[in-house]
């Protein structure tokens, strides 16, 4: 698939899809990459808590749709419907991602050592409530990467927060003490067309001091 490169058009042209093609699929490697992109945002001292549930089969969509509230047309119609979920447990990968660093010679061994000694007891003794703050946020800038690279590749997405939020670790079998959800984000080929929406001028929402 041809790739949109243009800078501007991707961020200007984007729109809040909620109707979509039902006869366009998404082959299962190229969503693989487009998730691979998005996990080039940032994430705090790189733990990347973001996990991604697609779901893309008629049988994943009929056990998603009882709890998509107003939401079902979207679920219907899209390509996929992308999970995303943040992970309680996130620094239980530190030490793959920075043995990996280490490997590709983009850290010391030594700052590796320092840097996962503070970083894990200090993540393990967050309060509950302080980590599924810090995975949402995180995984909050992977999701909107995610929207920009969807569409650099064609496609069109929506994000919304109207789902069942207690079942919806439990219904994809994760466990729903260690998964917070964050958010579904739709993609497909838009079906409809979207005006523009309003912004507040950048001059009435800033202040510089």
């Amino acid at each position: 698939m041809l790739k949109n490169n243009d800078f501007s058009d991707i961020i200007l042209g984007r729109r809040t899809i909620r109707v979509y093609d039902e006869d366009v699929k998404i082959p299962r490697e190229e969503m693989l990459e487009m998730i691979q992109k998005a996990t080039r945002a940032p994430s705090s001292v790189n733990l990347q808590p973001w996990r991604f549930v697609v779901v893309d089969s008629e049988v994943g969509k009929a056990k998603l749709r009882p709890l998509m509230r107003w939401n079902t047309s979207q679920n219907d119609t899209s390509s996929a419907m992308v999970l995303l979920f943040g992970d309680l447990q996130c620094y239980e990968y530190g030490e793959e991602i920075y043995d990996r660093a280490v490997a590709e010679g983009k850290m010391s061994k030594e700052a590796r050592d320092e840097q996962l000694g503070e970083i894990i007891p200090n993540y393990k003794s967050f309060p509950k409530e302080k980590m599924k703050k810090a995975v949402r946020l995180d995984s909050s800038l992977a999701a909107m990467q995610f929207m920009l690279v969807a569409r650099s590749h064609g496609y069109d997405t929506a994000p919304i927060g109207g789902f069942e939020y207690g079942e919806l670790a439990e219904t994809f079998g994760l466990e729903k003490e260690r998964y917070v959800p964050v958010l579904i984000l739709f993609i497909g080929k838009a079906a409809e067309t979207v005006e523009e929406t309003v912004r507040l001028d950048a001059e009435q929402i800033t202040t510089f001091i």
